[in-house]
């Protein structure tokens, strides 16, 4: 497999403080990768500037051998590069159907011109995308939210409403930030059956940060540790896992025994000492 994403000596500096320095990795095109490591270890920081979201300082960002260094998050998302975010980002006061509707870019019914003129254009158009959101919500199996508004849906409901978005662009990597987070059992494993699916079925690379070490184990191979703004290490998880200077990053010692790693959702995963 070839390199979708190649970091290449990139910091982020804030003042005096170094969020991301001198940090260097890739992700493969097919691959579902995780990123790991403790709280500041720079890895939200990182994924923003991957994202379009932050400009690194300094350092290389490329996208399929091209350089996007600095590129705004709306030129990445027409190159195919995506992001969720911890937080889900939905409208609100629109219907789950809406909400996948507004995604494709270049709609002619956004133009007045074509909206006044070219009626019949824009109407086909619509039923088209109307189409395929009907296809997203039945490969997802929420077509029973279609018409709920998506401000009403449960934590878990918005994360699979997000990954939904994805599957109406042309996405080619997905960046999945704490889809744990928030989210119950029941609703966390069908997140990961769909991550699944449209990484097989459809080719999407992921990249994943996490913290419940469970879902980073099922979904994640490679699996890259950061600490203090860097990469520590990258691997299987088995190897991670087992890696005393992981351990010691995530609890500033050698524990022995089962350590357990909380994520934020309040679930626990564990790195085996």
């Amino acid at each position: 497999m070839s390199a979708i994403i190649e970091v290449e000596s990139v910091s982020k500096r804030f003042g005096g403080f170094h969020a991301v320095d001198d940090c260097t990795l890739s992700v493969e095109e097919g691959s579902v990768t995780g990123l790991i490591g403790p709280n500041g270890a720079g890895k939200s920081t990182l994924f923003n500037m991957v994202a379009g979201n932050l400009a690194p300082t300094s350092g290389t960002i490329r996208v399929d051998g091209e350089d996007v260094t600095g590129l705004p998050a709306h030129s990445l998302f027409s190159r195919g590069v995506l992001r969720t975010f911890q937080i889900a980002h939905e409208f609100s006061h629109m219907s789950v159907t809406e909400n996948l509707m507004m995604v494709p870019e270049h709609q002619h019914g956004e133009s007045l011109f074509s909206a006044w003129l070219r009626p019949g254009r824009v109407a086909r158009e619509e039923a088209e995308i109307h189409r395929e959101a009907d296809e997203v919500l039945d490969f997802l199996k929420i077509t029973h939210l279609r018409n709920e508004r998506a401000g009403n849906l449960s934590g878990g409901q918005k994360k699979l409403l997000e990954l939904g978005r994805t599957m109406m662009t042309n996405a080619r990597v997905v960046l999945l930030d704490e889809i744990a987070a928030g989210v119950n059992r029941t609703l966390l494993n069908d997140l990961a059956a769909n991550i699944e699916r449209l990484n097989t079925e459809r080719g999407y690379t992921f990249f994943v940060i996490e913290h419940d070490m469970d879902l980073i184990a099922r979904l994640c191979d490679p699996v890259i540790v950061m600490a203090a703004g860097t990469v520590m290490t990258k691997g299987h998880i088995t190897d991670i896992q087992n890696n005393p200077a992981v351990i010691e990053a995530y609890f500033g010692g050698s524990p022995t025994g089962n350590a357990t790693v909380e994520t934020e959702a309040g679930d626990a995963g564990h790195v085996s000492a």
